[in-house]
């Protein structure tokens, strides 16, 4: 079942801080950029994605994203994220009241298009999750058809959304379960194969990833 996927993106200079050091601090907006590019590439070539919004607080900063194919707009002000995917779900359900919405996290810089299709296909139109590698966060939360949301990120966000009536889908996905938000992550994420605009920032930086 197709769906629109909402994924929120804090300001690249102020995002991903237990990242900062995995490459030199002048390019760390750019590595947080790189993440976000390579994760839309691949949702925008999967098959079943219908819309993508990119709920941010500064969409001019990263107007470079409209090119990717996606739907730039403004969080909510003093919202967290919770209230970011709530508004774009929100957007979403005005024009598509009965349809599927996801939350989709925006550090997936190995995601393949294959493996959010696979997970879309196995959600059948379920609330469904994809419970990160780690076990206890989400990468990807889908609703049913027609219903709400409901995001509860943050720490424990797998058993939350599980306890509200999630499925975790159990396949393995490993492109879709290995989000980066430490240095370790991304040597994960590289092991798999990053994305483009990743793995081009790295290899002068890759002896601090060793």
């Amino acid at each position: 079942m197709d769906a629109d996927l909402v994924m929120p993106l804090k300001h690249p200079s102020t995002g991903k801080s237990r990242l900062r050091g995995a490459v030199a601090a002048q390019r760390h907006a750019e590595l947080v950029l790189a993440l976000a590019c390579d994760t839309l590439a691949a949702v925008t070539s999967a098959a079943g994605i219908r819309r993508v919004l990119v709920v941010t607080s500064d969409p001019a900063a990263l107007s470079e994203l409209a090119g990717l194919g996606v739907e730039l707009v403004t969080e909510p002000a003093g919202g967290g994220l919770n209230e970011a995917l709530r508004h774009g779900a929100e957007l979403v359900r005005a024009d598509t009241p009965s349809g599927v919405v996801g939350a989709l996290q925006a550090d997936l810089p190995a995601l393949r298009a294959v493996d959010l299709a696979q997970a879309l296909s196995d959600a059948a139109g379920r609330r469904a999750v994809v419970v990160d590698r780690q076990g206890t966060g989400t990468t990807l939360l889908l609703s049913a058809p027609g219903e709400p949301l409901d995001p509860q990120f943050g720490p424990g966000s797998a058993a939350l959304h599980q306890a509200s009536g999630a499925i975790p889908l159990t396949r393995e996905l490993p492109s879709l379960r290995s989000d980066v938000d430490t240095e370790d992550d991304l040597r994960h994420a590289a092991a798999l194969g990053l994305g483009k605009r990743t793995a081009a920032l790295l290899p002068a930086e890759r002896a601090q990833l060793r």
